[in-house]
C-alpha cells in the first residue's frame, strides 16, 4: 500500500519541543507503552493542538463512563469508516483488538456499518419523512 507523504513532518523524539515531549510522556504513561503513534508525532508540530487533542482523546477514550472503552473504540471505527479515514480505521481497530475485539465481532461491526450506510443513503435519497413518534 503506497502512502502519501505527510503534510507536516513526523517528528522523532529528539525533535520535540519541551511541551510536546511532556504530552508524549503522558501518552506513554496513560497507555502504559513506549509507542507513540504517528498522529501524535505529526500533531507535535503544533504543541497547542497536540495538547488539546490529546486531552480530548484521553478524557473521552481512555476511561469507562456511561460507555465502556471498547464500545467507544467501535464507535470510533464506525465514524472513521464513514469519514474514510484509513489511519483512524487502522489505529482504532488495533486499539479495539487490544481490548479483546475478535475477528467475528469486527466482521459483524462492518456488517452493521454497511447496513447503516445503505439505509442512511436510501432514507436521505428518498427524503423519507421522519415519523412523528421519533420527534
Amino acid at each position: 500500500m503506497t502512502q502519501p507523504d505527510p503534510i507536516l513532518p513526523v517528528l522523532a523524539d529528539d525533535e520535540l519541543s519541551e511541551r510536546a515531549a511532556a504530552v508524549f510522556d503522558d501518552i506513554r504513561d496513560t497507555r502504559n507503552t513506549d509507542f507513540v503513534n504517528n498522529i501524535w508525532r505529526v500533531l507535535a508540530n503544533d504543541p497547542n493542538l497536540l495538547e488539546q487533542t490529546w486531552s480530548e482523546v484521553k478524557n473521552t477514550l481512555t476511561e469507562d463512563s456511561e460507555l465502556d472503552v471498547l464500545t467507544k473504540q467501535l464507535i470510533y471505527i464506525a465514524v472513521s469508516v464513514a469519514q474514510n479515514c484509513n489511519y483512524c480505521i487502522r489505529s482504532h481497530t488495533a486499539a479495539a483488538r487490544a481490548l479483546g475485539l475478535t475477528d467475528a465481532q469486527l466482521a459483524e461491526l462492518h456488517t452493521v456499518i454497511g447496513l447503516a450506510a445503505k439505509t442512511n443513503r436510501l432514507a436521505q435519497g428518498l427524503q423519507v419523512p421522519i415519523d412523528e413518534a421519533f420527534l
